[in-house]
């Protein structure tokens, strides 16, 4: 049985390759995603993706009792949701927190997670392979 990995993306992650690009880079999250397919064959790699703090909490809940592991990029949610703190708290599977930019290079307020106290770890600052790294934890 191939492991899955869950990759969940929050807010205005939707727009990677059109906003931003000098921070989030051109290129497009499922041109991204083909490639990290590709990377890992063995691998269950699945994907959501919402701009709706609830519909997030949803995922976060269906997946963690189902994947082998999560990788979330909350956005701007990472920084003022207690919800999906908790909702990350509540499950099973083991979640790395996976930033796009290096957050802590950034405004102060991104400096402070809702996630990371109940993550492995984060990864943060190397574009979108702080993804690829991400699973790389896993296997």
């Amino acid at each position: 049985m191939r492991k899955h990995i869950h990759i969940i993306n929050g807010p205005n992650l939707n727009l990677l390759g059109k906003r931003e690009t000098e921070i989030y880079g051109s290129v497009p999250f499922d041109e991204y995603l083909e490639s990290l397919r590709m990377q890992f064959p063995k691998l269950n790699i699945t994907f959501y993706q919402s701009n709706v703090e609830g519909e997030l909490i949803n995922n976060i809940q269906e997946m963690g009792f189902k994947a082998d592991g999560l990788l979330i990029n909350a956005g701007g949610f990472t920084h003022t949701s207690v919800a999906i703190g908790d909702a990350i708290a509540a499950i099973t599977a083991p979640v790395v927190e996976v930033h796009i930019s290096n957050i802590f290079a950034r405004e102060a307020f991104r400096h402070n997670s809702f996630i990371a106290p109940h993550s492995m770890g984060i990864i943060s600052g190397f574009g979108l392979e702080s993804y690829r790294l991400g699973v790389l934890y896993f296997i």
